[in-house]
């Protein structure tokens, strides 16, 4: 890249090879590669929306209509669209679902920009009146939220069941519902005035064979190892648990050592000594009142023979994740030394069984008596429908806990949306000059949700939008699209609620990013090196920066 200096003499600012897209085209070209990535998710969003079928490198395919997985599994080269993609991440690790409404409403915001911009209005005026008008929607949502009892079952079913519905697992969403929300509802634990949910306390185990139908909770945990020697009682009722730390095993020196033997009885007295220690580990595990132990490292050949002798049943190499919440599941504590182990660290459960699924051995821990562990084991006919119901459970998971942490609802099928932009409509009123055009186009951007809903149930737009903007236009807030029924219908007596946190945060997630999309004005790319197989010729931009066809 040469700067000409004012004598005329070239100056080398970057190495020679980059390249640099300034002012409208540089602008243009980042929006059109971010709009591509909200076209991709959005017929996937909502009850009527569609699968998408994706290939990797390797051939394994994913079937979803979840945005942030569609999304984690492309290969984005364009840097704006990546802006989008790290959006929908952002949604899924916050509040758990409404990742596509966010991409959805990103790329609205960044269409009705390019709009503005067509009429010259500047990039900064558009910033602040997004800014300005996104306020004003955090505002709005706050006002038309309906506060809910946190520990209330009824609410937090109809959260649940409204997530569920727009996945593959809608058939059985009152079933699942009822697991999903007695699951939350079990791991929590008061904060102060607050309750706080750890969704790491809640273990999800799938797999394929049987119904979805036949997805069960298990008060305890499920652990996806074996009993160790065929000699254990692969079932033990009243199970007094040892969780242990430490290898059932004689630990090898730090240091290299050597051992002489000269004659066969030296040999005896030594594997002798090793077992009496194992029987020694064995002896205070029994005297501590164990007949069940998890072990996080190994467990010796000869340890698992004394085990057995006594009728211990034992699991070995559980992972970490696991053991703790064992812990917190059967109320037991990780002891990292032998000598430590006493009756008071032991954990209790109804019953610890190995039990034979599909073709491996899993061992249930079940009946704990207060648990703040538990396990949701997903069924499903196939590999990727249980892929795709675990990540249904897991956003339904999250949005319980959206509620029980911030205990707000507002009205789904894109109510919320269309009551925020009839407000911000109105207060777009009272501003003047183009910055009243931003928040008029926001409140159109905001439209675009509820208009994509209907889209996908294969209603008209338009009639949809005109009947929205008079029902809202009457005072009537909960009017939403009823994509079962292909209608504008009233979402709150069809108790479709989805929590304030999702809504709130994919205002502020699409927000930002299209912000930060509009403020760049200059793209300068450097060449890169021999692995760099993506930079094109001099004159063009990396994966496709120089146009809106880029390499997805």
């Amino acid at each position: 890249m040469y700067m000409a200096m004012s004598s005329g003499q070239p100056v080398l600012v970057l190495k020679e090879g980059a390249t640099e897209t300034k002012g409208r085209e540089a602008l243009r070209n980042n929006l059109q590669a971010a709009k591509l990535i909200s076209e991709l998710v959005k017929t996937s969003l909502g009850p009527r929306g569609m699968d998408k079928m994706l290939v990797d490198s390797l051939g394994d395919v994913t079937i979803t209509n979840d945005g942030a997985t569609m999304l984690k599994q492309l290969d984005v080269q364009h840097p704006a669209a990546k802006m989008m993609v790290e959006i929908s991440k952002a949604t899924d690790s916050e509040v758990g679902d409404g990742t596509t409404s966010a991409v959805v409403l990103a790329g609205a915001l960044l269409q009705k920009a390019e709009e503005l911009l067509d009429k010259d209005v500047h990039p900064t005026l558009i910033v602040d009146g997004y800014v300005s008008a996104s306020e004003k929607a955090l505002d709005v949502l706050n006002k038309i939220s309906i506060k809910v009892e946190p520990t209330d079952k009824a609410w937090l079913k109809k959260v649940v069941i409204t997530s569920l519905s727009s996945k593959i697992v809608s058939q059985e969403a009152a079933e699942l519902a009822d697991m999903v929300v007695s699951s939350v509802l079990q791991v929590a634990e008061p904060a102060g005035e607050k309750m706080k949910v750890d969704i790491d306390n809640i273990k999800v185990e799938k797999k394929p064979g049987r119904s979805i139908g036949e997805t069960a909770l298990v008060k305890g945990i499920i652990v996806d190892k074996e009993v160790v020697h065929a000699g254990m009682p692969k079932k033990v009722e009243r199970a007094k648990i040892a969780l242990i730390n430490a290898p059932l095993e004689i630990e090898k020196t730090e240091i290299s050592a050597e051992i002489r033997i000269n004659d066969p009885a030296q040999m005896k007295a030594f594997l002798d000594e090793e077992s009496r220690m194992l029987k020694e580990m064995v002896d205070k595990i029994q005297g501590a009142g164990a007949n069940v132990i998890f072990c996080q490292k190994g467990i010796d050949d000869i340890a698992q023979h004394y085990l057995a002798k006594v009728g211990i049943l034992a699991v070995r190499r559980v992972k970490e994740s696991d053991m703790s919440r064992l812990a917190k599941s059967t109320g037991g504590r990780v002891v990292t030394n032998f000598d430590d182990l006493s009756a008071g660290d032991l954990g209790q459960a109804q019953l610890v069984e190995e039990r034979k699924i599909e073709d491996d051995k899993w061992v249930y821990v079940e009946g704990c008596k207060n648990p703040k562990a538990v396990t949701v084991f997903i069924r499903g006919g196939s590999q990727r429908i249980v892929d795709e119901a675990e990540r249904a459970v897991h956003d339904a998971l999250m949005v319980a806990k959206d509620v029980l942490e911030k205990p707000l609802v507002v009205a789904g099928g894109g109510a919320a949306e269309a009551e925020t932009a009839q407000k911000i409509r109105e207060w777009a009123r009272t501003l003047s000059g183009r910055e009243q055009l931003a928040a008029l186009a926001f409140a159109d951007a905001l439209e675009t949700i509820p208009l994509t809903l209907a889209i996908n149930a294969g209603m008209d737009p338009i009639d949809t939008q005109v009947e929205l903007k008079a029902e809202h236009g009457k005072g009537n807030a909960t009017a939403g699209v009823h994509v079962v029924k292909g209608k504008v219908g009233d979402m709150a007596k069809q108790e479709v609620f989805e929590p304030t946190a999702v809504k709130t945060q994919i205002i502020k997630s699409a927000t930002e990013a299209s912000i930060m999309i509009l403020r760049i004005d200059d793209v300068i790319a450097s060449k890169g090196g021999k692995e760099d197989k993506g930079m094109p010729p001099p004159g063009g931009m990396p994966g496709g920066m120089g146009g809106m066809g880029g390499d997805f």
